[in-house]
């Protein structure tokens, strides 16, 4: 364990650290994080029209519709609300106007993601003969076109500032003015590239995308369950090595779980039961079923130390109970501490790959559904479970066995560990 630790160290976590560092990846991050807060609210109404109460349900019924457009304007349209973030935090980088930039940014995915679309004869009573937008163009399934388009039309942007090319405007004029037309040069570029790629050269660069990704997904969030174990063991690794793993992981799975957790949602409003939707190994699978106090299951191993022997561990369970019913768990893995820490490193990762292995059979069973919705991170994970699920009683029951199975894993680990620090104190 030790000569594989040293090695994670010296070969891994560099590259790792620079990875997370690199300014294009960072925005990506930053841009997509940036979406949260309509993603959960969104949830929310997701969950208000789905009320397992038949009374409450019965009274809002007429309300339906209603209820159904905030979701399709927070999930349903989450790609460009992510483009404008991408752009932004990747020209605050550069240190170029954010404004501005996300702007073009938007700009350069409608024309690439949203095309309009011709109807010719009047349908009585659903639409008239026009030219319209089909808003499922712009929803997570469109996220890796908002990364694309969001990072090249920054780069065009600043190849025309670093290069000089604009319209300068004399003294005295407001910088909120003279900004604009800066911004002409560039603008007038980034329409035309993209115009031409979309509609001269008929190029779409969202199948493209789809199709070239679309493998890698099935991978690491899908129904693969080598890939969504091999996930859960590079998050966990990272971790004992110091570093966030969600934070190394995010510029390559954010993405896909973004999209997965949208398509769940939607298929669900559209009627789907949540025994039948698309992607099992979606983020909230593993927030809710594994992560239980935190990364790592470390709910578990905080118990033990609450009844530790050893002075310090007793105090370190103390402090760390409520952060982690929470899932708040960065006292405990830098309090015991389990970065570097070969001993509890091993329960660290297997814990996770236990439980993984058991939520996944029971869902390709039937027996536990699928995540239909997104909540805070910071929910108590029976509670984030049981809504999650649609209000699964199974799920809820999961939650309590995986953390038993927790319990079991880090137990032994935990008494050499506990062994140890006995002897130094």
């Amino acid at each position: 364990m030790d000569n594989f630790v040293n090695f994670l160290n010296v070969k891994i976590s560099p590259f790792a650290s620079k990875l997370g560092a690199q300014r294009h990846m960072t925005a990506i991050r930053k841009g997509v994080i940036s979406t949260l807060p309509l993603t959960i609210v969104g949830s929310f109404f997701t969950i208000l029209n789905n009320i397992p109460i038949p009374s409450v349900a019965a009274m809002l019924l007429p309300y339906k519709d209603i209820l159904d457009v905030p979701f399709r304007y927070t999930v349903g349209i989450l790609a460009l609300y992510a483009t404008f973030g991408i752009a932004s935090s990747l020209a605050e980088s550069y240190k170029l106007d954010k404004l501005t930039n996300g702007t073009l940014a938007v700009l350069a995915f409608m024309l690439t993601a949203a095309a309009p679309i011709n109807v010719t004869k009047d349908v009585k009573g659903v639409i008239d003969a026009g030219r319209y937008i089909n808003i499922a163009n712009l929803s997570a399934s469109s996220l890796f076109t908002s990364i694309v388009t969001g990072l090249l039309s920054v780069e065009i942007y600043r190849f025309f500032k670093v290069r000089n090319i604009t319209i300068k405007m004399p003294d005295g004029v407001p910088p909120e003015v003279s900004n604009s037309f800066v911004a002409l040069m560039p603008a007038a570029a980034i329409l035309l590239v993209f115009w031409f790629i979309r509609y001269i050269l008929n190029f779409n660069i969202s199948s493209f995308l789809t199709f070239l990704l679309t493998p890698l997904k099935g991978i690491l969030v899908g129904n693969s369950l080598f890939g969504g174990l091999l996930t859960i063991f590079l998050i966990t690794g990272f971790w004992i090595l110091g570093i966030h793993g969600p934070a190394i992981m995010a510029p390559i799975v954010r993405p896909f779980w973004e999209i997965s957790i949208a398509e769940n949602m939607e298929q669900f409003a559209n009627g789907t039961s949540a025994n039948h939707l698309s992607t099992i190994f979606t983020e909230q699978f593993l927030q809710w079923f594994l992560w239980i106090g935190g990364a790592g299951g470390t709910l578990a191993l905080v118990v033990l130390f609450l009844f530790s022997k050893s002075a310090y561990l007793k105090d370190l369970g103390k402090l760390a109970i409520l952060p982690g019913i929470f899932n708040i768990n960065e006292p405990v893995i830098f309090g015991a501490p389990i970065v570097m820490n070969p001993i509890l490193g091993i329960p660290f990762i297997v814990a996770p790959l236990v439980t993984a292995t058991l939520s996944y059979f029971l869902t390709i069973a039937g027996v536990v559904p699928m995540m239909m919705a997104r909540m805070p991170f910071t929910v108590p994970t029976p509670l984030g479970a049981f809504i999650s699920t649609n209000w699964s009683i199974p799920a809820l029951i999961l939650v309590f066995v995986n953390f038993l199975i927790d319990l079991a894993i880090y137990y032994p680990f935990f008494k050499v560990f506990e062994k140890q620090q006995l002897e130094k104190e």
